[in-house]
């Protein structure tokens, strides 16, 4: 691996050529914090899509595009003098000390629970009025469960057990259930989104991340949805034209590739 001079001297070259695309390519003069944004988003969703994939080559190139991002932000907040990307790297340097108390002064914790919580009641004490403050509205609907959960947990409002989360969501399942027999879109809506929710919060107590979880199956799903596509192609047939049944044998073989 290289070492922190060669690690800060590559560093310091990404801020070079930073500066020398802002007064010369006419693309970098032009970016704003506004239209940086869609293209940031992107880049993330790009960064999560090749670490499901443990593609580590692509996380590199990615990680890059994510860095160039944030350099690229700094550089236009030190062009209206409100903040540069030293005063982003102390800032989050200085928020990470304060975070982290059991490390950096004389509070003892036992687990990773505790410094979860410790992290939560700072935030408070730092003036948030509620710890959902930190979930962004604009997050995906199941990411933000996910968040939700994790942030309420994070000050002691939450189950016990495993066994009594699954308990819950057998619960919702059957008010969903009974709700689907009613016929009442609304209702039935509402019911199944505490069903979503619930399974999310069980996922929380079995270690999973249940976005990564998701995703990985719709990777499956179109893998085998694709497989299924070329097989009818090579059949010179339609997949409108083919019976279920002629579609599962194909469906069937693409489980075990």
């Amino acid at each position: 691996m290289n070492s922190r001079e060669h690690q800060l001297k590559a560093f310091d070259r990404l801020l070079t050529i930073m500066d020398e695309l802002r007064e010369q390519c006419p693309w970098d003069k032009k970016q704003t914090m506004e239209t940086l944004r869609h293209l940031t988003i992107e880049e993330t969703y790009e960064l999560g899509d090749a670490i499901l994939d443990n593609d580590l080559d692509e996380v590199k190139k990615e990680l890059g595009d994510v860095l160039l991002h944030i350099v690229f932000y700094s550089k236009i907040g030190s062009e209206t003098k409100d903040f540069d990307i030293a005063d982003v790297c102390n800032t989050i340097c200085d928020k990470l000390i304060h975070r982290h108390p059991h490390i950096y002064s004389d509070v003892k914790v036992e687990n990773e629970d505790d410094v979860k919580r410790n992290w939560e009641n700072l935030k408070l004490k730092e003036g948030k009025k509620s710890v959902l403050e930190g979930v962004p509205k604009s997050l995906p609907a199941l990411v933000k469960a996910n968040r939700i959960q994790d942030k309420v947990a994070g000050v002691g409002f939450d189950w016990e057990k495993p066994e009594q989360v699954w308990e819950k969501v057998e619960e919702e399942l059957n008010e969903f259930k009974a709700e689907v027999k009613v016929g009442t879109k609304t209702a039935m809506e509402s019911e199944f989104g505490d069903v979503l929710f619930s399974m999310v919060n069980y996922a929380r107590f079995l270690k999973i991340n249940p976005e990564n979880a998701l995703e990985r199956t719709n990777k499956k799903f179109s893998a085998r949805f694709m497989y299924l596509e070329d097989k009818a192609k090579e059949l010179n047939k339609n997949l409108k034209d083919m019976t279920l049944a002629e579609m599962d044998v194909f469906w069937e073989e693409a489980k075990l590739l």
